[in-house]
């Protein structure tokens, strides 16, 4: 098959938010669905990577934004697979509307990882080969996010309906709650521009996780979010971690 894989998607209203521009949740949702059919092409389905004790996970991603798409607007996606390196396997994606604007370009870095371990499985070592395509114009790999001392804190919980068929919450719901820390007031006059997320930890249903966070003068928001070790409170760890720009 070819290396790129391509799909329109119709955004509806529930997709995007108050002001009538896609939610970044809604976008990531779209990555997540364009990767997987692609891989179920390539016989590496759920179903499949599953029989395997194999499961898909996203470690990294980074999106640059020249316009979120609106409500009832039609976007094409273009998505494919990068080389491996030695510990994971990057795709690119590119979204343009109906004209052929660009709206967005994504890298992220997806992992394997063992259903019942939890595991990461290395490239080479789980019997996948995922054939490598470089187009040119490909963002570079997100790089990681240290923590920071951030001044301003509040408490999620994770709940069922934020998990995914992996058991955890899913990546797009870290965007929905790193948006939320921002008023509609902010997000009326400041489109987001980019964004990093780093996701470092499962976090499962019943888990308090504490995002600390703080928004610069420059407009940009920084979130780290930990979570307590089940077995000592004491201890935390890292969830995931964030650094969004704004116009």
């Amino acid at each position: 098959m070819e290396p790129i894989f391509r799909k329109q998607y119709m955004l509806y209203s529930t997709d995007c938010d108050c002001f009538g521009r896609a939610k970044p949740s809604t976008i990531l949702s779209i990555l997540q669905e364009a990767a997987g059919e692609q891989c179920a092409a390539l016989d590496m389905s759920w179903e499949q990577m599953a029989e395997k004790d194999l499961f898909w996970a996203i470690t990294r991603q980074t999106m640059h934004i020249t316009r979120l798409p609106r409500f009832y607007e039609t976007v094409t996606v273009e998505t494919w697979p990068m080389p491996a390196s030695k510990v994971a396997y990057p795709r690119a994606t590119v979204a343009y509307d109906a004209e052929g604007n660009e709206l967005f370009r994504v890298t992220a870095l997806w992992i394997l990882m063992s259903l019942s371990t939890r595991a990461m499985v290395l490239p080479g070592k789980g019997g996948v080969y995922v054939p490598g395509h470089l187009r040119g114009g490909e963002l570079p790999s997100p790089r990681s996010l240290t923590p920071k001392n951030l001044s301003l804190s509040t408490e999620r919980k994770v709940r069922f309906g934020q998990l995914d068929r992996n058991g955890h919450m899913n990546n797009t719901k870290y965007l929905e709650w790193a948006m939320d820390l921002l008023p509609g007031a902010y997000h009326r006059e400041h489109p987001l521009k980019e964004f990093t997320v780093c996701y470092l930890n499962e976090a499962k249903e019943g888990d308090r996780v504490t995002l600390r966070y703080e928004l610069s003068e420059d407009n940009i928001l920084q979130v780290d979010a930990t979570r307590p070790d089940p077995d000592d409170e004491t201890k935390h760890h890292r969830v995931f971690a964030l650094r969004a720009e704004f116009c």
